[in-house]
C-alpha cells in the first residue's frame, strides 16, 4: 500500500493505491479531498478617470488578459475601432467600440485578467 498526495485543478487529493489480489494490478482508492487552496484576490479594477460612467458598455468577448489599452478616457472613437486588445491562447483579440461615441471609462489595466462578458471601458 502507498500513499500519494496528487494535485487536479488546484483541488489536493490523498491516494491510497493496493495491490489488487487478484490482478496483481495497482488500485487506486480515493480519500477524502484536502482543503483546496485559497484563490488569489482578483485585483481591483484600474479607477476610472471620469466621475461618470458612460451609457455604452464595452465588454470582453472572451477570457483572456488585457494586452493593450489602446483609446483614452475623453478619447473620441468611431464604431470599429480597437478600445482594448485582449490576449487569449496567444492570440491577439482587438476590442471594438460597438458604435461612435466619446470614451467615458477604462475600467481595466494591461496585464489585468478578464472573463467573457467582463466590462473593460463605456462610451458616452
Amino acid at each position: 500500500m502507498k500513499n500519494y498526495t496528487i494535485t487536479v485543478n488546484g483541488n489536493v487529493y490523498d491516494v491510497v493505491v493496493e495491490e489488487g489480489a487478484s490482478t496483481g494490478a495497482p488500485v487506486a482508492a480515493p480519500v477524502a479531498p484536502k482543503a483546496a487552496p485559497k484563490a488569489a484576490p482578483k485585483p481591483a479594477a484600474a479607477p476610472a478617470a471620469s466621475g461618470a460612467a458612460g451609457s455604452v458598455r464595452v465588454e470582453a468577448g472572451a477570457a483572456g488578459k488585457v494586452f493593450a489599452v489602446e483609446a483614452k478616457v475623453g478619447q473620441a472613437v468611431k464604431a470599429g475601432d480597437t478600445v482594448v486588445v485582449l490576449e487569449a491562447m496567444k492570440m491577439e483579440i482587438p476590442v471594438v467600440a460597438p458604435q461612435d461615441g466619446t470614451v467615458a471609462t477604462v475600467d481595466v489595466s494591461v496585464g489585468d485578467p478578464v472573463e467573457a462578458g467582463a466590462l473593460l471601458a463605456t462610451l458616452n
